[in-house]
């Protein structure tokens, strides 16, 4: 666990919806600087999790704790500007340029009926700089390529200053150079203090990006600890129910986790 501020603590959470429980008995916490990486089979319950972090949900049972205090007794503006969620990358159904994409990202900070003023133009062009992407402001979001979206969708979360990113399958769709520049980024906005949640079907990435990794089966956490601690063929093979080799590629350089075929 890192030294540094304590972002969040997940407390003995249920959550679900309605009368029905996808989850139950999770627990976790996450320090400013810390990578956790959610892996899991479709269906296990990381995006109900994710819309319970996020507020979106209320918990069924147990606590999420923000920075020390009880994220249920918040408004639903100051939670989203304590945590941006970064969905897989879309096409938007209207036209807008990137830069009014990232700019939508400080909808938290605003009054109701507000326009975004000065800072906040200020802070959407600090985030497209920041990502590297400025020399796409003026592209119409729909026109660029799937790997170019979700750094967009990443900027549009960081204009609003966060403390936390939860982020859903941030790589999926994309291809191979464009998964390593969106896991690369995620590693660099760790290391400047954000904390990071994301979920991902590729358990090699956690090797890349995360400091630990939580696995999750049937809505309960089935492990919890570091990357080369917690991802094994046997805990993979009980995760996904296929054999699964895992192949270290030496000093730094993580593993390859890849199914065994009959």
């Amino acid at each position: 666990m890192s030294a540094q501020t304590l972002l969040l603590r997940v407390e003995d959470l249920a959550f679900g919806y309605g009368a029905r429980i996808v989850g139950a008995g999770v627990g976790f916490a996450l320090s400013a600087g810390e990578v956790l990486c959610l892996l899991g089979p479709n269906g296990c319950g990381k995006t109900t999790l994710f819309k319970t972090l996020l507020g979106l949900l209320p918990a069924k049972a147990g606590r999420v704790l923000v920075e020390g205090e009880d994220a249920a007794r918040w408004s639903r503006a100051r939670l989203a500007r304590s945590i941006a969620y970064v969905p897989q990358a879309h096409a938007a159904l209207f036209p807008f340029t990137v830069r009014e994409v990232v700019l939508m990202g400080r909808a938290s900070r605003l009054e109701a009926f507000a326009s975004p003023g000065r800072a906040d133009h200020a802070a959407a062009e600090a985030a497209l700089d920041d990502l590297g992407i400025a020399r796409l402001a003026e592209r119409v979001y729909t026109e660029i390529s799937g790997g170019e979206r979700q750094l967009a969708l990443i900027a549009r979360a960081l204009a609003g200053e966060p403390r936390l990113l939860v982020m859903d399958e941030p790589t999926a769709s994309l291809d191979f150079g464009n998964q390593a520049r969106v896991l690369g980024q995620i590693r660099r906005l760790a290391g400047r203090g954000l904390g990071v949640v994301l979920s991902t079907h590729d358990p090699g990435h956690a090797f890349l990006c995360a400091d630990r990794v939580a696995l999750l089966r049937d809505g309960r956490l089935a492990g919890l600890g570091p990357p080369e601690e917690t991802i094994t063929p046997a805990s993979l093979e009980r995760l996904y129910g296929v054999p699964v080799a895992v192949v270290p590629l030496g000093p730094g350089a993580g593993s390859v986790c890849t199914p065994i075929l009959p």
